[in-house]
């Protein structure tokens, strides 16, 4: 099993926890949010999805993944209005060709406006 702390390039994590774990060939990730190494981050949703997802495979690649290897997304949303939105955004990131298993929830965030935390298969690690 391998801990990864902090994931160069990437904004560092705020509290005890490691950003992914990986474990019998996946990783597991920690929630990203769209914070950008030295704390900014965009103001608007669009920005902050984009920024999420750019964290997330950030992580994903210091693990040995990427996001075309994850297969179950966890996205929470502070403004469940905003569904549409993220559908959209989220369909330019992974592409028409692959769909991973995602559960969508609205919840209260603190300062952003998403969450967003995934599985993915590290084929370096893999054992199949």
């Amino acid at each position: 099993m391998k801990h990864i702390r902090a994931a160069r390039g990437g904004p560092r994590p705020v509290g005890p926890y490691a950003q992914a774990v990986v474990a019998n060939g996946l990783v597991f990730t920690a929630g990203q949010v769209p914070a950008v190494p030295g704390g900014d981050m965009p103001v608007d949703f669009a920005g902050q999805v984009r920024q999420t997802f750019a964290n997330l495979a950030t992580v994903l690649a210091e693990a040995g993944s990427d996001l075309s290897q994850v297969v179950k997304v966890n996205a929470y949303l502070a403004e469940e209005d905003r569904m549409e939105e993220f559908n959209e955004i989220y369909r330019e990131i992974f592409g028409p060709g692959h769909v991973p298993a995602r559960t969508t929830v609205a919840v209260g965030l603190w300062g952003v406006r998403l969450e967003v935390d995934c599985v993915a298969v590290c084929p370096s690690e893999s054992h199949a």
